[in-house]
């Protein structure tokens, strides 16, 4: 039924306008909003498959992960992210090193982080 069609995920948060920030100054993402849509964030990436961030009144941050960023070296995207004044999240019972990388996971290494709104997002070695 969905064979051809191309699927769009989306999540909230509390503040666009800090999102927005975030997402383009902090991440670097190329983002793009529309104000005709009550500040709707459209985070474009790579593979042409873009994210809307929509504000929401009443944001929950999501529990879960609901962006992974595929990189090549996580040791030096936490060094980055990190100098970018973002803080790596630690959680009790998992392994994580001393830069809250969790590498002895039954996936890929792995450390997450969250956006302005709480929303937990990742960067996960290929």
């Amino acid at each position: 039924m969905f064979t051809d069609t191309k699927a769009l995920s989306s999540f909230s948060v509390d503040d666009s306008g800090r999102a927005e920030r975030f997402y383009a100054e902090t991440l670097g993402l190329r983002v793009s909003r529309d104000d005709a849509m009550g500040g709707v964030l459209t985070l474009h990436v790579a593979g042409d498959r873009d994210i809307l961030v929509y504000p929401k009144d009443s944001h929950t941050p999501a529990t879960y992960t609901v962006l992974n960023f595929p990189v090549d070296d996580i040791d030096r995207a936490v060094d980055e992210l990190t100098a970018r004044g973002v803080r790596i999240a630690r959680y009790a019972g998992m392994k994580q090193d001393d830069k809250g990388i969790v590498r002895d996971g039954p996936g890929p290494s792995i450390a997450w982080f969250t956006d302005p709104a709480g929303n937990v997002l990742s960067v996960l070695e290929q």
